[in-house]
C-alpha cells in the first residue's frame, strides 16, 4: 500500500467542502452588497479575501500533489503559474491530468485575481471584476470539485494497486 497516496486523496477530499464554504460566503458577500449599498465596500472586501482564499486553498493541493506524487516543485519566479500548468499535465507512468484545460484555463482567473489582492489595498479593487469572479466561482468549483474527486479515486485505487498484484 502506499500510504502518501492514500494520504493526498484524504486530504483533497477534506478540502473540498471548506472551499465549497468559501464559495458560498462569496456569493452571500456579494449579495449582500447588492443590497447594501452603504456597506458595499466592506461585502466586496470580503468576497475578494473568499476569492483569494479558494485559490490559496487550492494551490495548497496543488503543492501536495506536486511534492508528494510528482515529487517536482516548480520554482523561479513564475512558480505559481507554473504549478497550475503543471497540474494539467499528464505524467507517463505517474499520474494523469489533475485538471481539465478547461478547468485551468478558468482558475488562472482566480489565480492573477490572489496575486492582485496580496498585493493592493481592498479599496482600490474593481468591484465589476470582483463581482464577475464570484458569479464565475460556483461553475469554476464545479469544474474544480469533478477534477480533483476523479484524481482523489485515482489515487486511492493507486494506493492499493500492490496489494492487488500480490494477490496474484
Amino acid at each position: 500500500m502506499i500510504t502518501r497516496y492514500r494520504l493526498v486523496a484524504a486530504r483533497l477530499r477534506t478540502e473540498l467542502p471548506s472551499l465549497e464554504q468559501l464559495v458560498a460566503r462569496a456569493s452571500t458577500a456579494l449579495e449582500r452588497a447588492a443590497h447594501q449599498p452603504q456597506d458595499q465596500d466592506y461585502f466586496l472586501a470580503a468576497a475578494a479575501l473568499d476569492l483569494h482564499g479558494f485559490y490559496a486553498g487550492l494551490e495548497r493541493l496543488f503543492e501536495l500533489i506536486a511534492e508528494d506524487v510528482d515529487r517536482a516543485h516548480p520554482g523561479g519566479s513564475h512558480w505559481h503559474r507554473d504549478l497550475l500548468a503543471q497540474m494539467t499535465l499528464e505524467i507517463e507512468q505517474v499520474r494523469p491530468a489533475v485538471l481539465a484545460p478547461e478547468t485551468s484555463a478558468t482558475l488562472a482567473d482566480y489565480l492573477d485575481f490572489r496575486h492582485i489582492v496580496r498585493n493592493v489595498y481592498t479599496f482600490n479593487l474593481r468591484s465589476e471584476r470582483v463581482a464577475e469572479l464570484v458569479r464565475d466561482l460556483r461553475p469554476t468549483f464545479d469544474l474544480v470539485r469533478r477534477d480533483l474527486t476523479t484524481f482523489a479515486r485515482f489515487l486511492a485505487d493507486l494506493s492499493t494497486a500492490d496489494q492487488a498484484d500480490s494477490a496474484v
